[in-house]
């Protein structure tokens, strides 16, 4: 039921200055960032149960879809404390001990510390989690992956990131520059929050998506509406994003994003429990325990083991965020909006042929995980999850969006 002023949608007229210039700031980054970056929080990031049922349906005044788009980019809460429930389905194979077996590997790649954000992450792809928020200011913030018996804590007070991994007794800190207003509220390594997966899903409001008001809910205990974004084009992954808005604060407290395919959702992040008052002091304060290894960042100075010998310093080679992007000069995008792909060249062979000795059982093994296809590109091989695909050709090239596996056969026809 949406008993509201809601069926207008993105880009109509009367769109107020405010969210009008929220969008305008977001749409560049947005053509290829939008569907991908939605996709790279679903990847990278936590995911709540998909069971965070909605309580009741409390009247409120009605509201458009672009005031209420206004009410979350005015949002100023600067301090609040929960828990959030994240479950994330991508629906990628399960791969039993090779699974383990590679995200271990990637964990202790980057910089040598289990600790380290970039790797933790990698850890965090899949599956329910339960994750403790708290923010104080733009300078202050922790964020709690609670795991059985095991916690993975970053924290973030002024100048220091701490991460801290009780299970292997790992310690990771370096060093940022004071947030400025207006910032990011908690370390961007872990977009755990509603509000951070609600912020990635707003870039995509342009002309391509539909945005309505559809009713209400309860979250939390708190009354909210439900803002839903669809993409208007067709061949995209992405069937509907629907945003939980605190009615009172504007801050998003629920996030659900379902393909296009149906069933369960692929991420679905909300909170159980919250509070908008400020946090005690200590919440933010770290020292590392005893006998804990400590790996300074490359942007800190020194490293030590607090059990008396020298710490891991991670190698300037570590890899980063950033580094993904190396040697993709040539990546460019096709299409615009939610039906974007991003188009580039390895400059490698593509895919290992199975018609040779050495690559016989590594292809035998991808293919087992990809589709083969054939086209005026000649032939490759679709990697796909519920959200995002891949297409990679025999000569090297790579399509990737979250559109469907017959939306990048077209676009790599189209290329040749």
């Amino acid at each position: 039921m949406a008993p509201y002023e809601s069926d207008r949608t993105a880009g109509a007229e009367g769109l107020p200055d405010e969210a009008d210039d929220v969008r305008a700031g977001r749409r560049k980054a947005a053509r290829y960032v939008v569907p991908v970056a939605v996709v790279g929080v679903a990847a990278a990031t936590i995911g709540l149960v998909p069971a965070l049922a909605d309580s009741g349906d409390p009247s409120l005044p009605k509201i458009t879809a672009e005031q209420l788009i206004e009410k979350i980019a005015k949002s100023d809460v600067q301090q609040l404390s929960g828990t959030v429930k994240v479950s994330t389905d991508l629906g990628l194979p399960s791969l039993g001990g090779l699974e383990s077996g590679m995200l271990s590997g990637v964990t202790k790649g980057s910089g040598g510390s289990s600790a380290d954000p970039q790797s933790k992450l990698m850890e965090l792809a899949s599956g329910t989690h339960t994750v403790r928020v708290a923010a104080d200011g733009p300078d202050k913030a922790k964020v709690s992956v609670l795991e059985n018996a095991a916690e993975y804590s970053i924290i973030h007070n002024g100048n220091d990131v701490w991460a801290y991994d009780s299970k292997s007794n790992e310690v990771y800190h370096s060093t940022a520059p004071a947030a400025e207003k207006g910032q990011e509220k908690a370390p961007k390594d872990v977009p755990t929050t509603p509000k951070q997966l609600a912020d990635e899903a707003l870039k995509s409001v342009d002309d391509t998506t539909s945005v309505t008001v559809d009713g209400t809910a309860q979250v939390a205990g708190r009354d909210a509406y439900k803002l839903l974004i669809k993409p208007k084009q067709s061949g995209s992954t992405v069937g509907a994003i629907t945003v939980a808005v605190d009615a009172k604060t504007g801050v998003p407290l629920k996030f659900t994003l379902v393909p296009t395919s149906g069933g369960a959702a692929v991420v679905d992040a909300g909170f159980t429990q919250v509070a908008f008052a400020k946090p005690a002091a200590s919440t933010f304060d770290f020292t590392p325990p005893k006998g804990a290894k400590v790996t300074e960042g490359k942007d800190s100075k020194g490293s030590k083991d607090l059990k008396g010998s020298k710490g891991s310093k991670a190698p300037e080679s570590a890899p980063s965020r950033g580094d993904l992007g190396k040697g993709l000069d040539g990546l460019k995008t096709v299409g615009k909006g939610w039906s974007t792909i991003a188009e580039f060249d390895t400059g490698g062979q593509g895919m290992p042929s199975g018609s040779s000795s050495q690559g016989g059982n590594v292809s035998g093994f991808l293919n087992s995980l990809g589709d083969h296809v054939k086209g005026k590109f000649g032939s490759g091989t679709v990697f796909s999850t519920r959200l995002v695909n891949a297409l990679i050709t025999d000569d090297g090239k790579v399509y990737a969006g979250a559109v469907t596996k017959d939306a990048l056969v077209k676009a790599a026809n189209a290329a040749h």
